[in-house]
């Protein structure tokens, strides 16, 4: 049965500013109307200063996390998000989960239920053991990031700390491609200024707006001296010296290859990138037909996109090695918090690479007859070491 609109959203008011709030979403839009963010998550956190309700919002583009004491900071920002033309809010509280429906008539469709599940504490210090850098360090007040992002950028540093070498001293000179809003740039700078390495860090992005905005807020942290921004793509941009390390976290498509050819021709000590979307051998897969009996995994759209992924890392891995490289595929965080999960984990060594490794790479390849993106990117590499 349909009610009154602004009688709900009183009660909604109420259990998300009640002290038993788990976890509350906002989303979709109204008939005729347009929320200025597509999303919205509310949920309880303690930090150092205290209890918080943390608010994550994205527009489709760029999330923004932020913390509100409770009183009236809280309930400012819950009357601003609930005056957003949302078309359904879900609210969990230790007792109750209320569903709000907006009809295309403006009214709203209640469902109201007992909990579900018991309530977990508030995220905070005693869970502390469970990230490489505490959630509430303040470092992640001035960045932002939704809570996903968050643990995506905290998976990748604990895959970086297996990788350094524990003893490892002397200045360390890291680049970031394709670092976007630079919340890994930043986080990885706290991580291994924390270690006690001597860091200098770069960030590389195409967009010029990025660079200015992740500039200024090097600026704000005080960290101008040690972290840059430089505005171009990721096959080009100017980035002196040479990294020790680089670093790409979920560069789309062939940009993870470029990030991969450039760590290469720099002879990077090591290599950690997580790939994102595999257009570009699927394209190839879909234009020719497969060879013999494999038919069957090309055969079905969704099982021809899922090869191309292992198809793909696995001869970017392959190439690695064939460019002196211990390389490996390895999983990074959970497939719960992005589907795009996997992490290719490279170290230069000084082994050259076998006969076997030639023909198990260059087999698989004419066999399936397509051309890696990587594989053209370093194709001067190969002829300047003939």
């Amino acid at each position: 049965m349909a009610e009154p609109l602004d009688a709900a959203l009183r009660e909604v008011r109420a259990l998300l500013l009640d002290p038993g709030l788990t976890r509350a979403v906002a989303a979709g839009r109204r008939r005729g109307q347009r929320p200025s963010v597509v999303r919205a998550e509310l949920r309880p956190v303690t930090l150092k200063a205290g209890p918080r309700l943390q608010i994550a919002t994205s527009d489709g583009a760029r999330p923004h996390t932020r913390n509100v004491a409770p009183g009236a900071e809280a309930g400012t920002a819950v009357d601003e998000l609930l005056a957003e033309p949302f078309g359904n809010w879900h609210v969990e509280t230790a007792d109750t989960t209320v569903q709000l429906r907006v009809t295309k008539s403006g009214e709203a469709q209640v469902h109201r239920a007992a909990a579900s599940r018991p309530a977990a504490e508030p995220a905070g210090h005693d869970r502390a053991k469970d990230w490489l850098l505490d959630p509430g360090d303040p470092l992640f007040d001035a960045i932002g990031g939704s809570a996903a992002k968050r643990r995506q950028v905290d998976a990748f540093l604990r895959a970086l700390a297996a990788t350094l070498p524990d003893d490892l001293a002397g200045p360390l000179r890291v680049v970031d491609l394709g670092c976007g809003n630079a919340y890994l740039t930043f986080a990885a700078h706290r991580y291994l200024t924390r270690r006690g390495l001597d860091v200098t860090l770069v960030g590389v992005d195409v967009r010029e707006d990025q660079r200015r905005r992740n500039t200024e807020l090097a600026e704000r942290l005080g960290w101008a001296d040690r972290v840059s921004f430089v505005a171009g793509t990721i096959a080009e941009a100017p980035v002196e010296p040479a990294p020790d390390l680089v670093l790409a976290l979920h560069a789309c498509d062939t940009a993870t290859d470029e990030a991969l050819a450039r760590a290469v021709r720099w002879g990077a000590r090591w290599v950690l990138a997580a790939p994102c979307c595999h257009h570009d051998l699927a394209a190839q897969l879909r234009a020719r037909p497969a060879p013999g009996p494999d038919e069957l995994l090309t055969r079905q759209g969704i099982l021809r996109e899922r090869f191309a992924d292992v198809l793909t890392d696995a001869l970017r891995a392959g190439l690695l090695r064939l460019h002196g490289y211990r390389a490996e595929v390895v999983e990074f965080v959970d497939s719960r918090h992005t589907p795009r999960n996997l992490l290719i984990r490279a170290r230069r060594t000084a082994g050259a690479p076998t006969d076997g490794n030639r023909s198990e790479y260059r087999e698989l390849v004419d066999r399936w007859g397509v051309t890696p993106r990587l594989e053209t990117l370093l194709a001067d590499v190969d002829r300047a070491s003939r």
